[in-house]
């Protein structure tokens, strides 16, 4: 199969080698997904960079945890069935060396999702690592039903899926966007209000929200995290998913509030077999 691998770490101009390799055969338990479509994120160029700063886990890496494609072969215990189906996979890179930049990939079966009809693979593509956040961002504090959620970074990859899934899940949602533009994709995903991210941001979501906010879901959590201690209720929660920058201790103790700092590539295993966070991505 052709493949693109780097067996150093760096920039993609200076490591990225594109060549031919073995196809891969599936092992019990997996599948092969005849890939169509490799969906990049920021994690997979920070492992390439050596961004975390653990260097070369593989002393050769396919790189992208997610993709999308056709089953095309199965491993024993996996029923035939499977063979021809359209599916999204995630974690194909993760604690793995092999990932789906690549004409195929053999993945476990928990780790591959049928994709419903009429959904383009290039949207299931793009479904994993962004999908899986935004629904532990939504969901790590408990149920959201009848809460409101402050979604920052509404129109972003993450952030959309979130505004869905937390409209879906029953939340009253406030998006915060950087433009007229970001606000039209917010509202369409599901957002009850969405904010430009401009002065007096702090009044305008106390206008709309005059006992706090329950939950946030942070992009950003270094440049708002002040906005976000302003507008949290009593009790209420913050999930991230970026770099810890300092945090006002204090001000966070005042309103009891909760931090969750969420990892796509750790999820705890009772979330990640979670059947409501495949139907609801799905």
């Amino acid at each position: 199969m052709k493949a693109a691998w780097y067996e150093k770490q760096g920039a993609a101009r200076d490591v990225l080698i594109i060549g031919e390799m073995d196809d891969p055969q599936p092992r019990t338990g997996e599948v092969r997904v005849r890939v169509d479509f490799s969906g990049v994120n920021p994690g997979d160029v920070k492992k390439r960079e050596d961004a975390f700063g653990v260097g070369m886990p593989y002393p050769r890496v396919i790189p992208h945890s997610d993709g999308s494609g056709t089953v095309d072969a199965v491993g024993e215990g996996v029923p035939r069935e499977w063979i021809g189906r359209r599916v999204w996979c995630y974690g194909a890179q993760s604690y793995r060396p092999f990932g789906t930049a690549a004409e195929f990939t053999a993945i476990p079966l928990k780790e591959v999702v049928q994709l419903p009809e009429g959904a383009p693979l290039e949207q299931g593509a793009c479904l994993g690592i962004p999908g899986i956040t935004a629904h532990r961002t939504v969901h790590v504090g408990g149920s959201v039903k009848g809460k409101t959620v402050l979604v920052q970074g509404g129109a972003g990859a993450v952030g959309v899926c979130a505004v869905q899934l937390a409209h879906r899940a029953g939340a009253r949602v406030i998006a915060t966007c950087r433009s007229e533009s970001d606000k039209e994709i917010a509202s369409l995903a599901g957002a009850d209000e969405v904010l430009l991210t401009s002065e007096n941001l702090v009044k305008r979501i106390r206008a709309l929200a005059p006992d706090g906010v329950h939950h946030i879901v942070e992009v950003a959590f270094g440049a708002n995290i002040k906005t976000d201690t302003e507008v949290l209720a009593q009790g209420g929660s913050i999930a991230t998913y970026t770099p810890t920058p300092e945090t006002p201790v204090w001000q966070l103790v005042f309103v009891n509030a909760r931090l969750f700092f969420v990892g796509s590539d750790d999820v705890p295993a009772e979330a990640d077999r979670s059947d409501s966070r495949h139907q609801q991505v799905a």
